[in-house]
């Protein structure tokens, strides 16, 4: 008789074509599940089976003592032995109660004691071995930690799921890191042992030899590299595993090494676009070879070059928490010159390659270092990020560097060095368009919709609208519209956190050495401050020239800041700054006279913007009172300061014509001038005369009597007394700079001496005045004068009579 028929029917081929292909492929997956699972229990059912028999194995059993036996005893086990009845036993059952017979003092002890069985009998306890003095290793339960999971749902319910994961002790960790670390010195103790001793001539060449090996080795890898980045990419992490050198005779200069090594090649090899992470549906779309290839250099490159960044910051960590390592390769006094170098590669890395990965991590790095006590860190992070600032056209990382900045002056409470703010005068925001508000204020162009043009437009009007549509949006595209707009928008955000840098510090922290830097940083960027701000930071800086705390440069910075907001924006604004007239005129004879005169620049921009360019909101007292008190100024002061200042009287003249008084010797009005007053509107200017101007027509240098003649002729500006083009036209700061003496060079050059021909030479020692060769002979020839001493005034007075 067969197996019995199934009852279920077998699904008819209509059946089937009604069968959807998803319900299809859900029975094959859910007898695949079942399958695996099957196979995963026989698996775990194996590997218990296979647990137990190796226990029982380890589980057999064994005596846990032996003990002498006396002599009775033994007699009486033999009688016992003899008196058995053998002949009915085999030789195997008489061996196995032979051996019952010695396991009865196992079976017969009591488990719970730990002394022996007859420990009462014995006097005298026998020592413990060393085995049973090292106390018991406990079974450890492993630690484990509940991850729950999302539940599953099914016909009962939901069924909760869970994963159990072991928890790893720091002290575990710890131990074994000691355990370790201890067998390493171990090991190095004994290598030391065993190589012989060399003198000092040997090692150092040991030491040059074993360089040279590593520099070729450098040098290959690299070439290779460069050679072929793509097909190379793997000697990169072979030349990256050179950082962690281990050699202790030459392990810091190939560190070095390594690091500038690597530093070169990044620069070289990596390209010109940020390598962004891969979608998960890019990964598993098919691509062609060559684009693949590429994908995994970009790969590569990126993790390399993360792995050694992480390494240059970890060189520098180690040299600011002076946490001396494990290994003995490098030394704690060797960690200083590693971290310089790591510094320098990173500041290389941070102006280089702006566009790349991990910029606004270089940026984390360097911005800290910049307030650093060194004095040779902080400068070099602090000329990166100047160079930074320089290069950057777009703006992207000024804002990333600003904003690091920012967060560090504010967590440290103002309490930074005045090098860090000063990079920022380096900003390129001069392409912030002013004109931005009046441009989002008018009204832009905007297009049709569908219904608008059907209602308002016929069949062939619309046609040639959409055509005209087309043609305004693509000439929008080639205008590059949309970058300028980004670019405004970064550099209006960079100028918004640099004006929060200084607005905190004039708010909180006036007295602080930062407050230079603010200064001389508002009067560069004052003309683009919003007019909201212009009441209350005039008033501040008015404050500030009043309390007599600052030094005469950071008053100067206040005037010019003042004056830059009121020659921009500020101009709507009806205010008469005469204070700060007072202020730069009561200055101006506490100039620096010697080599270090860089103030004389911000005076004279201080004067341009003062007097040239607010001429309709100048009196003509105050321009002479400020053209006399300059020409005064010029007598003691270097040459290119006297040049610039020449210059800048040239423009106030130009300015104000009616200065021509000061060059006649009749006086205009009543009173007397007063020097010493520090009013230039009332120390009557009108009645002196610029007499300076005769005293700088004899100056050494020939560009300052050539201005002093052109003013005391009353700065014509065509004639014999004109200047020349090169002079007239250039401003007096680009003067003061061009004649410059800082570099040891005398601006014009001085002309070299005459070399005339002699109409006649001479033969042997001869004197050109023939009076007195006449009586050098004569005194020679006279036989009177002892030869040891020549009295000449004796002669001469012979000769006079």
């Amino acid at each position: 008789m067969g197996p019995p028929r199934s009852k279920k029917r077998k699904p008819s081929f209509r059946r089937l074509l009604k069968t959807s292909n998803v319900k299809l492929e859900n029975k094959l997956k859910n007898r695949q599940f079942k399958q695996q699972n099957a196979d995963k229990k026989h698996r775990k059912e194996q590997k218990r089976l296979r647990q137990a028999i190796k226990e029982t194995c380890i589980r057999m059993p064994k005596p846990l003592e032996k003990y002498k036996k006396r002599p009775e005893e033994e007699e009486d086990e033999e009688e016992f032995a003899e008196s058995l009845p053998t002949d009915m036993m085999d030789e195997e059952e008489l061996e196995q109660i032979k051996a019952m017979a010695q396991k009865a003092s196992f079976l017969t002890r009591d488990l719970s004691s730990s002394g022996p069985v007859h420990s009462k009998k014995r006097k005298s306890e026998q020592a413990a071995e060393s085995y049973e003095k090292v106390p018991r290793k406990m079974l450890k339960t492993t630690e484990k930690e509940l991850i729950h999971l999302l539940p599953i749902k099914d016909k009962t319910g939901l069924i909760p799921q869970s994963i159990e994961k072991p928890v790893v002790r720091r002290e575990e960790e710890d131990e074994e890191e000691d355990v370790n670390a201890g067998l390493e010195q171990f090991e190095n103790e004994e290598e030391q042992e065993s190589t012989p001793q060399l003198t000092e001539e040997e090692q150092e060449k040991f030491r040059a030899q074993k360089l040279m090996e590593k520099k070729l080795r450098i040098a290959s890898l690299g070439s290779a590299i460069i050679s072929d980045p793509s097909g190379n990419i793997k000697k990169l992490k072979e030349l990256r595993a050179m950082l962690m050198e281990t050699d202790p005779y030459v392990a810091v200069t190939v560190r070095k090494l390594v690091m500038v090594s690597l530093m070169e090649i990044f620069k070289d090899i990596v390209p010109s676009y940020r390598i962004r992470p891969l979608t998960e549906a890019e990964k598993t779309t098919k691509v062609k070879k060559e684009t693949q290839q590429l994908r995994e250099f970009e790969e590569g490159l990126v993790s390399q070059y993360k792995f050694y960044l992480e390494e240059l910051e970890q060189a520098v960590k180690d040299w600011k928490q002076k946490k001396e390592k494990r290994s003995q390769a490098v030394g704690f006094h060797s960690y200083r010159s590693l971290a310089e170098v790591a510094i320098r590669c990173i500041c290389e890395l941070l102006v280089a390659l702006p566009h790349f990965n991990f910029h606004n991590n270089i940026i984390i790095v360097v911005v800290p270092l910049m307030n650093d006590s060194v004095r040779t860190v902080s400068d070099m992070c602090c000329e990166a990020m100047r160079k930074l600032f320089k290069q950057d056209k777009l703006g992207q990382a000024s804002l990333g560097a600003v904003r690091v900045i920012s967060g560090l002056v504010k967590s440290l409470n103002f309490n930074v060095r005045p090098e860090m703010l000063k990079p920022l005068m380096c900003l390129r925001i001069k392409e912030v368009d002013l004109k931005k508000d009046t441009e989002d204020t008018a009204p832009k162009k905007k297009f049709m919709n569908y219904k608008e043009k059907k209602k308002n437009l016929s069949r062939m009007q619309r046609k040639w609208k959409k055509a005209e549509e087309k043609l305004d949006k693509e000439l929008l595209e080639a205008e590059a519209i949309e970058s300028k707009d980004k670019k405004i928008k970064l550099h209006t955000e960079t100028l918004n956190i640099v004006f929060l840098i200084y607005f905190r510090i004039l708010k909180k922290a006036q007295k602080s050495v930062l407050l230079p830097s603010v200064l001389e940083g508002l009067a560069k960027f004052a003309h683009l401050i919003n007019l909201e701000f212009f009441d209350d930071l005039l008033n501040v800086l008015q404050n500030l020239i009043q309390s007599g705390d600052l030094t005469y440069r950071e008053s100067l910075h206040c005037i010019q800041t003042a004056f830059n907001i009121l020659s921009g924006q500020g101009d709507v604004l009806n205010i008469d700054p005469l204070k700060f007239y007072t202020h730069l005129y009561k200055t101006l004879l506490t100039l620096h006279a010697g080599a270090s005169n860089d103030d004389i620049s911000i005076v004279l921009r201080c004067l341009d913007v003062m007097l040239t360019k607010r001429r309709k909101q100048v009196t003509l007292q105050r321009a002479m009172a400020f053209v006399k008190r300059l020409s005064t100024l010029c007598l003691h002061i270097m040459p290119n300061a006297a040049i610039g200042i020449l210059s800048a009287n040239r423009a106030i003249v130009h300015a104000f014509p009616k200065c021509d008084i000061l060059l006649d010797n009749e006086v205009q009005g009543s009173g007397v001038y007063l020097p010493e007053l520090d009013e230039p509107e009332y120390c009557n200017p009108q009645n002196t005369g610029l007499w300076e101007l005769q005293t700088l027509r004899r100056h050494y240098h020939p560009v300052v009597r050539r201005f002093a003649i052109h003013l005391s002729h009353g700065a014509p500006s065509e004639g014999s007394r004109a200047l020349s083009v090169e002079l007239s036209r250039r401003l007096p700061v680009e003067l003061f700079d061009d004649y410059s003496a800082k570099d040891m060079t005398f601006n014009p050059p001085v002309a070299p001496p005459s070399t005339k021909k002699k109409d006649y030479f001479t033969i042997g020692a001869a004197l050109l005045d023939d009076d007195l060769k006449r009586q050098v002979d004569r005194v020679l020839s006279s036989t009177n004068v002892d030869e040891t001493s020549l009295d000449f005034s004796q002669a001469l007075k012979q000769s006079s009579t």
